[in-house]
């Protein structure tokens, strides 16, 4: 059962390789995700079914990417299925300590070759939770935050906490700006570093990819992980975040 601080770790893991595409490291993923011990893990490109990696992997795990990651620690999670391929899947998942009391995976797709989803969710100590993967381009981003935006706006009221984390491909700070000035959201890296966090490529990180927006919950760390051992997995930085129930005042950072 969660505390009044609640530990959050979002994640791209690259369908489980290092960012050169040449190495499986689900396990040692699976090690360090363990080791930050979040309540909440927000997780990008998680695969849920691929036959192809299953005949010429050897170590390949035979459960789902998100089911291993879980393990013991997570005893509730949820997948949304995004890019559907003819031999298997991946989208986001969310790895949560609290079980879930609403699930939803929201189609944002605007191109065919660009299959993306929101999964949303409500934990049953109250928090909304929407795990956000957007697309590479702007214009594709705009209509994709339109529909968060309504999504938010339609399920969300104004007083209760609310967590949007993930991957945002967001390179010109366009959706930051959306976010803040519709949605009221505070970034939690901004508000404790006084920037946004650079995650992206892992081994030189130059682009601010990866964010933690919260709406009426206090940001009492954040943290972005890029040094050993993560500059050796995935090809994002992880971020991490503690966000506190006991004073839910925004501050945007800015």
């Amino acid at each position: 059962m969660m505390s009044d601080t609640i530990k959050v770790l979002s994640y791209n893991i690259h369908k489980g390789f290092n960012q050169f595409n040449n190495r499986y490291l689900l396990e040692q993923i699976r090690r360090v995700v363990r080791a930050v011990d979040a309540d909440l893990v927000f997780l990008q490109e998680v695969v849920g079914r691929n036959v192809k990696h299953l005949r010429n992997i050897d170590d390949w795990m035979p459960e789902s990417q998100f089911e291993y990651l879980a393990d013991s620690v997570w005893p509730f999670h949820a997948y949304g299925k995004n890019a559907i391929y003819s031999h298997g899947h991946h989208g986001n998942a969310v790895l949560s300590k609290a079980p879930f009391v609403l699930l939803n995976n929201v189609n944002v797709t605007q191109l065919f070759i660009s299959q993306r989803g929101v999964l949303v969710g409500k934990t049953r100590s109250g928090i909304y939770v929407f795990c956000v993967h957007l697309g590479l381009f702007s214009w594709e981003r705009d209509r994709q935050l339109k529909i968060i935006v309504d999504e938010v706006n339609e399920l969300v009221d104004e007083g209760s906490p609310l967590i949007l984390a993930g991957d945002f491909n967001d390179w010109n700070m366009r959706s930051h700006k959306i976010l803040v000035d519709e949605l009221a959201l505070a970034e939690a890296y901004l508000v404790k570093q006084g920037g946004l966090a650079r995650t992206y490529p892992v081994w030189a990180p130059l682009l601010c990819m990866d964010r933690v927006y919260c709406r009426n919950l206090e940001v009492v760390d954040a943290v972005c992980f890029s040094g050993k051992p993560w500059s050796r997995l995935s090809d994002h930085c992880a971020l991490y975040a503690e966000l506190s129930l006991s004073n839910r005042g925004v501050d945007h950072g800015e």
